[in-house]
Formats: structure tokens, C-alpha cells, sequence
């Protein structure tokens, strides 16, 4: 398993956050209040960063954010990113020189209620894109997600492969992408770039079953259940620490050549669902509980084998020590 080399890895953070202190002071967060974006919050505030954190708290959390409130430099604004009147207003208030758009529809939540899904990540992020654009924002840092790509066509995946969604949140998270571009072409002035995650774990994840596969699993061992995998087992996933995400929404918040292109964020750390769940039993000392199999999940992606060669080249590198056994049950 891949070690870095943690003296180099903290100078080239380090240069990351002078950089971007240099460059901006004042930042909206979408989905502030959930997990990722809590994260970047939270980092931008200990940075001296005046931060916008907005959320509608349907999936956000407000013990998230709570600990940031003592923060003079921390505001928190209750709004949902589908009201563009509002938000408009809430942009030009605040006057943010740049936007980390992690405001979204769980993929989740997709089955559900798929205008619901459409609304917040097509439209929400076409609302994100026109308020920036009029209150004069530099850059907007969007958050996408690995299901544009759909059933891989190749390995390892890169950011050329086609976009061939299975799931409608894949389907409304690649409407988000090409609004951005569209944004860019009627209005070349605006400046993006997209981050593509794959399975972010880490503290604050949400537990609870539409949350993330890890802190379901170690819930579900907490509370003496049975863990429940739906299909075989066998689908590979790139799970990556929520550090590194935090980590390259500043790299390419300073980076030009990022300017309209999008970036795999994956640790390249590949493990089975089955694997995960044996690894979670090990860890907390439980392998006496099952694990469950149930029918295959509509669209479900079985294999994730990610390049991110192309954010490495910028300078980022990943945290893989994977089975620190703190870090990995730090979900809360």
C-alpha cells in the first residue's frame, strides 16, 4: 500500500494554502453543513478565510458546523440553492471570490425522487453559476462525482472517458458539468473547474442508510446487525479521505491550467465491498456477525478503477494508509 512522504506532502500543502490566502478572502460553501463541505468550511476558517457556509439542512447537518460558530470570520445562511432570487441576493451581499458548489442531491436519493435529484444538481447548479457570474466571482470549484462516467469502458478510467450515466444522479450531476461549460462559452470570463469523487470517507460521514457504505458498516457492527451488502460483493470501489478532497478543492481554486477542466479526485486505494465489510468486522473486533447479501441496486457501478494522474501532475498527493484503524473508524 502507498506511503507519501509526509514532510514533502505538508510542504506542498502548505504552499497550497499561502497561495490560495494570497489569491482570495472571501468564500461561499453550498452544503456547507454536510460532510465534504463542512471539511472545506472548516478548513477555510482556520486558513482566516471569510466563509459563507449556505444550506437548506435536508441532508446538512448543523452539528457539522456547529464547533465553527465562535468563528467571527464563519457565517451560516439557511438557503436552498434552487431559489435563484435569493441566492442572488445572498451573493451579492456577501460578494464571494469564489464558490465551492458542494450543494447536491444524494445519489440516494435519486430513486425516490428524481425531480428532486434533477432540480438540485442540473438546475441548482445553473442557479450556483448565474449568481456567481453577476456578483463577480472568480472561480467556482464544483463538485461532481464518478457516476457521469457510468459503466466503465476501459481501465483505468480517466477524464476523457465518455459519459455514459446508469443512475439519474449520474445523469443530473453530468447536466451539472455541461451547464459550467455552457456558462464558460456564453460567458468567457467565468472560471471553473470540476472535481470528480469517488467514495470520500471520514469523520462527520453520514451513518444512517443512505449514507456512506463505511460508517453504515461500522454503525450497523456498533449496533450487533448484520452487514448488509446489496449484490455480491464483488464491486470494486476507490474510497479516498476527505482531507485530500479538502486539499484539492484549494489546489485548483490557485491552479490556471485548471481553468475549465475536470479532475478525478481518487486515491487509487482499490478494495471489494466484500473486502470493506470483513475489514470492518476485523478492525472492530466482530467477526462473529453475518454479512447479508441482497439483489443488485439499479445502476450500481461494479468496478471503479480510477487514473488521477491528472490532478497528481498539479502537485496533490493522497493519503492511502487505508487501515489506520483511527482514522478508518473516525466516521463520527
Amino acid at each position: 500500500m502507498e506511503k507519501s512522504n509526509n514532510n514533502v506532502e505538508k510542504s506542498m500543502i502548505d504552499n497550497i494554502k499561502e497561495r490560495f490566502k494570497q489569491q482570495y478572502s472571501r468564500a461561499v460553501v453550498t452544503g456547507g453543513a454536510g460532510f465534504i463541505g463542512s471539511h472545506i468550511c472548516e478548513e477555510l476558517v482556520n486558513l482566516g478565510i471569510e466563509v459563507l457556509c449556505i444550506d437548506n439542512f435536508i441532508a446538512g447537518k448543523e452539528e457539522n458546523i456547529e464547533h465553527l460558530y465562535r468563528y467571527s470570520n464563519f457565517k451560516l445562511v439557511r438557503c436552498d440553492i434552487t431559489n435563484l432570487p435569493e441566492l442572488e441576493k445572498i451573493f451579492m451581499e456577501f460578494r464571494p471570490d469564489v464558490v465551492f458548489h458542494n450543494a447536491a442531491s444524494k445519489c440516494t436519493v435519486c430513486t425516490k425522487d428524481p425531480k428532486l435529484d434533477l432540480m438540485v444538481n442540473a438546475w441548482g447548479t445553473w442557479c450556483i453559476s448565474e449568481a456567481s457570474r453577476k456578483s463577480g466571482v472568480k472561480k467556482v470549484l464544483h463538485a461532481s462525482t464518478g457516476s457521469v462516467y457510468g459503466e466503465p469502458k476501459y481501465f483505468p478510467q480517466n477524464e476523457n472517458h465518455p459519459y455514459a450515466p446508469r443512475s439519474f444522479y449520474g445523469v443530473s450531476k453530468s447536466a451539472a458539468e455541461f451547464y459550467l461549460h455552457s456558462f464558460k462559452s456564453y460567458y468567457p470570463g467565468f472560471r471553473f473547474s470540476i472535481l470528480r469523487y469517488f467514495h470520500v470517507y471520514g469523520p462527520r460521514q453520514e451513518s444512517a442508510d443512505w449514507g456512506g457504505v463505511i460508517p453504515i458498516f461500522i454503525r450497523r457492527a456498533f449496533e450487533g446487525k448484520p452487514l448488509i451488502i446489496y449484490g455480491d460483493g464483488s464491486q470494486i470501489r476507490s474510497f479516498t479521505y476527505v482531507k485530500d478532497d479538502v486539499n484539492a478543492n484549494l489546489l485548483l481554486a490557485v491552479s490556471e491550467e485548471s481553468d475549465g477542466e475536470a479532475y478525478n479526485i481518487a486515491s487509487g486505494l482499490k478494495i471489494s465491498i466484500l473486502e470493506l465489510a470483513k475489514m470492518v468486522l476485523k478492525l472492530m473486533n466482530r467477526e462473529d456477525l453475518e454479512i447479508q447479501f441482497l439483489p443488485w441496486r439499479p445502476g450500481d457501478i461494479k468496478i471503479f478503477d480510477v487514473d488521477n494522474s491528472k490532478i497528481r501532475k498539479l502537485g496533490l498527493t493522497f493519503e492511502t494508509d487505508f487501515e489506520n484503524c483511527e482514522k478508518f473508524l473516525a466516521f463520527t
